[in-house]
């Protein structure tokens, strides 16, 4: 069976060893203390089983995060993903490259996940009429 050969300075650049899903997800970044801002919502590119890839849409300078910093991102995968309900997880991810190609354009992130957690499903937005019902309408 003839395979197609890639060259060597290819090889040597590619790191994964994990399939890399393209989906465009929304997610939530915490970046580390005392970077600014805090909190970011952003859409990822792709997802593997151990890393992520996302955009934010502002240049370098107006975020103080660098190579090697960790930072939390929380994310739900949607049931035509899971092929159940709705999934939100929150993993620690150590950021492992910044992109910035031009110093006005967005800088990409790609972290490898160190840690993750499942979280419950957000509640009801029918909170209010089932804590009414469960106290007897009062």
């Amino acid at each position: 069976m003839l395979q197609e050969r890639q060259p060597t300075e290819q090889l040597s650049q590619e790191r994964r060893t994990m399939r890399r899903f393209y989906m465009r997800l929304p997610a939530t970044v915490k970046m580390p203390a005392g970077a600014e801002p805090g909190e970011i919502v952003t859409e990822t590119q792709n997802v593997s089983a151990r890393g992520i890839f996302f955009y934010l849409n502002k240049p370098a300078s107006d975020y103080s995060v660098s190579q090697g910093e960790l930072i939390e991102v929380t994310m739900t995968f949607p049931p035509n993903i899971t092929l159940t309900d709705a999934v939100r997880v929150r993993f620690m991810a150590r950021i492992v490259r910044i992109e910035q190609p031009l110093p006005v354009s967005r800088v990409g992130i790609a972290a490898v996940i160190e840690e993750y957690e499942f979280l419950r499903p957000n509640p009801s937005s029918d909170y209010s009429a089932a804590n009414n019902e469960w106290n007897g309408g009062n």
